[in-house]
């Protein structure tokens, strides 16, 4: 009841995430409409629950909200004709991804035979050529059910969560077309930042370059890949609040230095942030860092207070509200928990950290990473079954590469319109930013030992763990309370 006093918006919007999360674990029906407005009524009949009730009411109604979702996802009109093929039309909605023996992309089947539908599924394709994201193929497909669980991947249940219930093998296809709309202006931003933060770069240095700024690892080598996991920093080519944060800043100083007002400013990060959202795709993390960035914008223009816990709430319902399954997905998990151990963890490490001899910027980095570390370590475990011992030095060492290279791509995204040959220069500089990264995935990822894949060496480490942390709590705190000698 406090909470609801002292923080009536943050409690409402946390309400309404957890009943369209309720809806995972049971689905309601109508019924619940007919409560929350029960709800509100008495609200209003009555002064002095007023809040409560209609906490109540709006966790009723994204109850209602998240089963009515879960329903719409889990209809298939393709379904019933698994085992069938057809002259197939679909439209390529995702980066086309390599693997062992074929391409994979996400798709939506606009036709099928001689049924018009517009329903998601898996493309599957021989390796030779991947279709550019976006084309529009037609062909002759083959629908196949997901792959049930083997060696501990249930292909079915996490396509299932994506709203995906089919997998659609193309024999043969052409491209007929491109998408329009806002997918296909979603196409062509993400065609020109691609082209503009690697120009002229190619191999390892472009792959990393597009990965880290666009959130796609599809070019990025596999054993490049494993050793950005072994070493925690595999989630740099996941894109972050900090992408959103100098995007936004980018167009700031833009205005700034052409003399415009700040309130034009905000209008024009405003527009940055959507397109940079659009660029990347419907990423969790990218979602969440541009919904806050957004607000942001909005509270200054409308003279309103910000409250970060408030943004992070509002990110994740909006996910939650467009597919309850999202909070099953990593990336979901990862990116709200390590935001929450910023907000909570990093000035508690912080402190800490001050009773030892340590530079401000190196406490500071070694407090996120530790932060960030401790709150997505049980994420970790649950989701892949792996931790990574160097990840609080490596991300240390490789922090501080990220505002340069991000705020380098961005540069000359902005520059390669009108100086291509700048443009260049800069993703040439770049590429030695992202070679560094390169460079400390594979030492920290190439330590023996710097990943623990087993229960028994998992009790162990958190044993050590926490007699570590208990040592340097108290050491922290006898060196805080020691008077400093004159």
């Amino acid at each position: 009841m406090s909470a609801l006093r002292r923080y009536p918006a943050q409690a409402f919007v946390l309400s309404a995430c957890l009943g369209v999360a309720c809806a995972n674990l049971v689905r309601a029906g109508p019924a619940l409409v007919v409560i929350a407005v029960g709800c509100v009524g008495a609200a209003l009949a009555l002064a002095r629950h007023q809040r409560l009730l209609l906490a109540c009411a709006i966790l009723a109604t994204g109850w209602w909200w998240g089963s009515h979702r879960l329903d719409a996802l889990d209809r298939s009109a393709l379904a019933a004709r698994i085992g069938t093929a057809e002259r197939v039309r679909v439209v390529v909605t995702g980066p086309p991804r390599r693997g062992r023996f074929d391409l994979r992309a996400d798709g939506l089947v606009v036709r099928f035979g001689d049924l018009r539908v517009q329903e998601r599924t898996l493309i599957r394709l021989a390796p030779a050529r991947p279709p550019p994201e976006g084309a529009i193929l037609d062909g002759i497909g083959r629908l196949d059910a997901p792959k049930p669980a083997r060696n501990g991947f249930d292909e079915r249940r996490w396509l299932r969560r994506h709203g995906i219930h089919t997998v659609l093998h193309l024999d043969t296809w052409a491209v007929v077309g491109r998408r329009g709309g806002l997918g296909g202006v979603s196409d062509r931003i993400r065609s020109a930042v691609a082209g503009a933060v690697a120009r002229g770069q190619h191999g390892e240095r472009a792959a990393l370059l597009t990965g880290i700024v666009l959130g796609d690892d599809a070019n990025v080598s596999e054993g490049l890949r494993t050793r950005f996991r072994a070493s925690g920093l595999y989630h740099l080519l996941a894109v972050s609040g900090q992408n959103v944060a100098l995007v936004a800043a980018g167009m700031l100083a833009l205005v700034w230095v052409l003399g415009l007002s700040r309130r034009v400013g905000e209008v024009g990060a405003l527009a940055a942030i959507a397109a940079y959202v659009l660029a990347v795709g419907a990423q969790p993390s990218v979602v969440r860092a541009g919904i806050a960035g957004a607000l942001t914008s909005f509270a200054w223009l409308t003279g309103r207070l910000t409250d970060r816990w408030h943004f992070l709430l509002v990110g994740g319902l909006v996910l939650l509200a467009w597919n309850p399954y999202t909070l099953f997905d990593a990336g979901f998990q990862l990116s709200f928990a390590a935001v929450a151990a910023i907000f909570v963890l990093v000035p508690r490490i912080r402190g800490i950290l001050d009773g030892y001899p340590l530079p401000g910027a190196v406490a500071d980095g070694v407090a996120v990473s530790a932060a960030c570390a401790a709150a997505t370590a049980p994420v970790m475990w649950v989701q892949f079954h792996a931790l990574s011992l160097v990840a609080i030095p490596a991300n240390a060492v490789a922090a501080p590469a990220m505002a340069p290279l991000l705020t380098l791509a961005f540069a000359g995204t902005a520059l390669a319109p009108f100086a291509p040959s700048a443009a260049a220069a800069l993703a040439w500089l770049n590429g030695w930013v992202a070679a560094y990264l390169a460079a400390c995935a594979r030492i920290a990822g190439g330590i023996p030992g710097a990943q623990v894949q087993s229960t028994r060496s998992l009790l162990l480490l958190l044993g050590g763990g926490f007699l570590a942390a208990a040592y340097a709590c108290s050491r922290g705190e006898r060196n805080v309370a020691r008077p400093s000698r004159s």
